[in-house]
């Protein structure tokens, strides 16, 4: 990437024109994200994608890359389609020192290939929740918390810490009929069955993920407690537009992160009031990073990015996705003692990620996201994260730091990952690594 306009919006031409980025420059280091900027996920992947453009832009503007070196930032068009995804793989893998898959679905596609090309793929907060034991996934990293997380969290939330108060409720987890929406459901079984609550999963196909009236239909007749909501797209504007219909309490409905997109809410303002999301992210627009975003990047004409969208909560994830990229390049270049790093160098740099509150400070991103460190062992670091309450025209934080119930994920997260390394036999581990 250079200074002038032109140059600096290259990733978004060629992700325009669906080619892959250029192979590495001498004086460059590449790091390419699959994007989904179209498709029926748009909403969502736009403005996670110019944040993570957005943060390397702003590096490379304002200091000159990393240690000298420039981030070589490119994005490869996937329009949420797994097959696309696994083709933009292949495309970029040459010229990136990591992959980051955008999707669960994708994620599933592509680790195979790269634990046998040997290239990290990052999948911060998404893919399987598995993917955190280190040992069974030593080249995939899903930092900083995973889908097991979210759901411990959102059930001490809703339960007020605790979680014996459950004990003969009902609880629906309204989701999205694929990977993703299926992935909570054998942890939140075990919570079932160990606290004595009704676990009601409601499918939504992604052909009614905008018309819900028979799952809305189905809670109405159940009357649950709470609704989990683990949507995407525009499922979530779908769930809040039947809430809405049906009188369904906002307070009652609780969505994992990928249900708290600043839109959907905006279209329905008041009417959304009391709707809580849990998020591994606050909104912080005056967190030192986001005011060189805007300083170096957005008031510089560097990027297309509108100045309104630099306050929103999807936008900053993305801003974070890029801050774990660059934190892993910094930690192996120091490590290494080279500027110029390999992809297995940096995933070195990924399993030994150190984000305490003074290295998050130093970096700018203080107040954005919770203190966490990675290991051989532990690849997800397994940070805090916060309920947000929408209040009629902003998220707002709504409770103190959750964390997940470790004992509770730990034995489950173990067998799912000897349960895939048995069905893709021989599976390469990782076995220096404790579990």
């Amino acid at each position: 990437m250079t200074t002038s306009r032109h140059r600096s919006l290259l990733p978004a031409i060629l992700l325009a024109a669906g080619l892959a980025a250029p192979a590495f420059a001498e004086d460059a280091i590449g790091i390419a994200n699959l994007a989904f900027r179209t498709g029926p996920y748009a909403a969502a992947g736009t403005p996670l994608a110019d944040g993570q453009r957005d943060y390397m832009l702003m590096l490379n503007e304002r200091d000159g890359g990393v240690n000298g070196i420039r981030l070589d930032y490119s994005e490869c068009e996937t329009g949420f389609n797994t097959d696309k995804a696994a083709e933009c793989y292949e495309r970029t893998k040459a010229a990136s020192i990591l992959t980051q898959p955008s999707s669960p679905g994708a994620t599933l596609a592509i680790l195979p290939k790269a634990a046998a090309d040997k290239r990290p793929l990052l999948a911060p907060g998404y893919g399987f929740s598995a993917l955190s034991e280190g040992k069974v996934f030593p080249w995939a990293f899903n930092p900083p918390v995973t889908y097991w997380d979210g759901a411990s969290m959102m059930l001490k939330s809703i339960s007020g810490g605790d979680l014996d108060s459950l004990r003969g409720k009902k609880i629906v987890l309204l989701h999205l009929d694929a990977s993703y929406g299926e992935e909570p459901i054998p942890l939140l079984q075990e919570y079932s069955d160990t606290f004595g609550f009704t676990l009601l999963p409601i499918p939504v196909g992604v052909k009614e993920m905008q018309s819900q009236s028979a799952q809305w239909q189905k809670i109405e007749s159940e009357r649950p407690d709470f609704v989990l909501l683990w949507g995407w797209g525009a499922m979530n504007a779908g769930a809040f537009a039947e809430a809405i219909k049906t009188g369904f309490s906002m307070d009652r409905l609780v969505g994992i992160w990928w249900a708290g997109h600043d839109e959907d809410l905006k279209a329905i303002g008041d009417a959304g009031k009391g709707y809580r999301t849990l998020s591994w992210n606050l909104p912080a627009p005056n967190a030192g990073a986001m005011q060189d975003i805007r300083k170096y990047v957005v008031e510089a004409g560097k990027s297309p990015t509108p100045p309104e969208q630099l306050d929103q909560l999807f936008y900053q994830r993305g801003v974070l996705i890029s801050m774990l990229s660059v934190e892993a390049i910094k930690a192996a270049q120091e490590h290494f003692d080279a500027r110029i790093i390999t992809a297995e160098q940096l995933r070195w740099g990924l399993e030994n990620l150190k984000l305490d509150a003074d290295r998050l400070a130093s970096i700018g991103v203080e107040g954005m996201v919770g203190t966490f460190s990675t290991s051989c062992g532990d690849h997800a670091g397994h940070a805090s994260a916060w309920m947000l309450s929408w209040d009629g025209a902003k998220f707002v934080k709504a409770s103190d730091p959750l964390t997940a119930d470790r004992e509770m994920i730990a034995p489950l997260a173990d067998l799912e990952a000897r349960k895939y390394a048995e069905a893709h036999a021989p599976w390469a581990m990782n076995e220096e690594c404790k579990m």
